[in-house]
């Protein structure tokens, strides 16, 4: 299941897919009923999309055109040098991602490296630089039409946008990237999970595995 794991560093999971795909809730549902099995030091969460590209320089309206599903839209780098940064059992500064403005905010978030690292995103696994600093790559394959209406659910009551800007951006941008970035990722992938994040057999193997390698940590 992925490449060889090692005990010495933080053991990254990558749980990639479509937007709305249900990557968010399977990862927050494995990390909160894990956390406290686990401890504050032996699981965390990193989004993606805090790695959106700073548009502060942008006026609002540029900034909602945005293509957000596009890989240039972010900074890989960053989170690249981020998750070595981890793997070396340093403490990062990530930055902070809002949605109603578009860019990223002046504040960042301490995150300390813990036994293990869940991240999650869109893109994760179409940077070949990122897919090799994962050690298990999960990806979620929900079909496109569930994804849309999960998020025009998700991005009307949480982000406040309107069905026709949520629609619009669909068949500009997140349709042509997903069939054109996304969905070739999948390939890439050690564990592909049908039914989105509700999918409690693929939980329980995922946490099963998790506590394997949490327990090879405790033991190093």
């Amino acid at each position: 299941m992925g490449k060889n794991l090692k005990s010495t560093k933080p053991t990254i999971i990558t749980i990639s897919g479509p937007s709305a795909s249900g990557k968010t809730l399977f990862a927050q549902t494995i990390h909160d009923e894990l956390i406290e099995e686990l401890g504050e030091d032996g699981i965390s969460i990193i989004y993606e999309d805090a790695y959106y590209r700073s548009q502060s320089h942008l006026p609002l309206h540029e900034r909602e055109l945005t293509n957000y599903d596009h890989p240039d839209a972010f900074e890989h780098d960053l989170l690249s040098k981020h998750l070595s940064e981890l793997s070396e059992n340093k403490t990062i500064h990530s930055p902070m991602y809002c949605y109603k403005t578009h860019t990223r905010t002046e504040e960042t978030k301490k995150f300390s490296p813990t036994k293990i690292i869940l991240v999650e995103g869109i893109l994760l696994l179409s940077n070949k630089k990122l897919r090799e600093q994962f050690d298990i790559k999960v990806y979620m394959d929900t079909p496109l039409d569930i994804c849309l209406v999960r998020r025009i659910q998700r991005d009307i009551i949480e982000r406040s946008r309107s069905v026709e800007s949520i629609t619009n951006q669909y068949l500009e941008t997140v349709r042509p990237m997903y069939h054109e970035f996304i969905a070739p990722s999948k390939a890439w992938a050690d564990i592909v999970i049908t039914q989105g994040g509700k999918n409690r057999m693929a939980i329980e193997v995922l946490k099963a595995k998790i506590r394997q390698l949490s327990k090879s940590h405790s033991q190093e």
